[in-house]
């Protein structure tokens, strides 16, 4: 009874494992059948039908399952009316998974393959926006911001009566403010370094490319001081009485005086230089050959 029962036991566990195994045959069976169905009823959709199901997914955030229908739309019906949008749709696809240097590069394409479409000014406004994103705070380096700023002068050049020029212009100021300081951040470790020559090139760099940021009148000041480390009196007397005619009101003002007092008596104290005598003719002075 004992080896019967075993024997038993042996042939239940069989048909339990052979069973097991046709219901996950059949399983698979009825997976693969019903997916190349679903596959085929995908490739019978038109464009319409695919770019709407491909904005049902973006509208749900699955970017990555979007970006991929609007790239087969692209590809699929390149000459349909969708196939801009899908292009456009596959840079706000990168750019909302916050991969600007890649949405950059959709937006891009969109210019270049479709420059007619009615998209391309938010294209070439978006792309702007993408190296925005990417600019780093001013004590970084500033390629991105560089380019951004490129970017959206370019977007204002080909639409200038566009509603979003306002915005772009914001942020150009934006960005060249981060510019203007990161100079002047640099000269002002050059003063600490006593590199004063450096820091008089980093002042003058804020001057010249950012006059109209709030590191300007700073600059004009920290110049004039550099100037004055220097020894440079007649220039640092100069850059000070440039501040004043600047910036007359400056909340600087009293700083300003009490390094224009300093400026001039430094210039009162500088003896005079002695001129040379005559070289009689007939002979030379070395030190007049240069």
């Amino acid at each position: 009874m004992h080896g019967s029962s075993m024997r038993r036991i042996a042939m239940n566990r069989r048909q339990v494992i052979l069973v097991a195994l046709v219901a996950i045959l059949v399983a698979g069976f009825a997976l693969t059948v019903g997916g190349c169905a679903a596959t085929q009823e995908l490739e019978q959709l038109s464009a319409e039908q695919r770019f709407t199901r491909a904005m049902d997914l973006y509208r749900d955030k699955s970017y990555l399952d979007a970006y991929e229908e609007f790239r087969i739309v692209t590809l699929q019906f390149q000459g349909s009316a969708f196939a801009d949008s899908a292009q456009f749709q596959m840079g706000e696809c990168r750019f909302m998974r916050e991969e600007y240097l890649l949405a950059a590069y959709e937006y891009d394409v969109l210019t270049r393959t479709a420059p007619t479409s009615k998209l391309v000014p938010e294209a070439r406004y978006k792309r702007a926006l993408s190296y925005y994103r990417q600019s780093p705070e001013y004590y970084h380096d500033q390629t991105s911001t560089r380019q951004a700023i490129d970017e959206f002068q370019s977007f204002i050049e080909y639409h200038p009566t566009d509603s979003l020029v306002t915005d772009a212009e914001a942020k150009i100021s934006e960005l060249n403010t981060k510019l203007a300081r990161k100079a002047f951040e640099n000269g002002i470790t050059y003063m600490h370094m006593e590199y004063y020559k450096s820091a008089a090139t980093e002042f003058d760099f804020v001057l010249e490319k950012f006059h109209d940021s709030p590191y300007a009148e700073q600059a004009q000041l920290r110049k004039a001081e550099a100037m004055l480390k220097r020894k440079k009196l007649p220039e640092a007397k100069t850059e000070i009485e440039k501040f004043f005619v600047k910036y007359p009101n400056s909340a600087l003002k009293q700083e300003a005086e009490s390094l224009q007092k300093d400026i001039l008596s430094r210039v009162a104290e500088k003896p005079a230089t002695p001129s040379k005598p005559p070289i009689p003719q007939g002979r030379t002075d070395a030190s007049n050959k240069e």
